[in-house]
């Protein structure tokens, strides 16, 4: 856990969607990011981080809801602010689509 902000590691998130309960996805990368790499279609929000503090509102308040980015470091901050709005089912997917590559995908591509 970064800094106080709640996170799940990508193998509980993808034990979690192979079991078909999937938390509502926000990538907080920019769409070139997503063009070099991007996690299977679990129909994630695409959200760039400078665009949540005015698009916070299209997310549900009582869902869980798993924020990531190309690290951990731009969701950490995203949870951290969307708790402050009220959103307590928010979670960091801790190490982003790096670890995401590293222990359930060696194919997506390393930037």
């Amino acid at each position: 856990m970064s800094a106080g902000v709640p996170e799940i590691h990508v193998l509980d998130l993808k034990a979690r969607l192979d079991e078909g309960d999937a938390p509502v996805m926000v990538d907080v990368r920019e769409a070139f990011e997503r063009a070099i790499a991007d996690l299977p279609e679990w129909g994630q929000r695409h959200m760039p981080m400078a665009a949540v503090p005015q698009r916070f509102h299209e997310l549900p308040r009582d869902a869980d809801i798993v924020v990531y980015c190309r690290s951990g470091a731009r969701s950490a901050s995203v949870v951290q602010f969307l708790q402050a709005q009220g959103f307590e089912g928010a979670v960091n997917l801790a190490g982003g689509v790096l670890a995401w590559q590293e222990d359930v995908d060696p194919t997506l591509t390393r930037y």
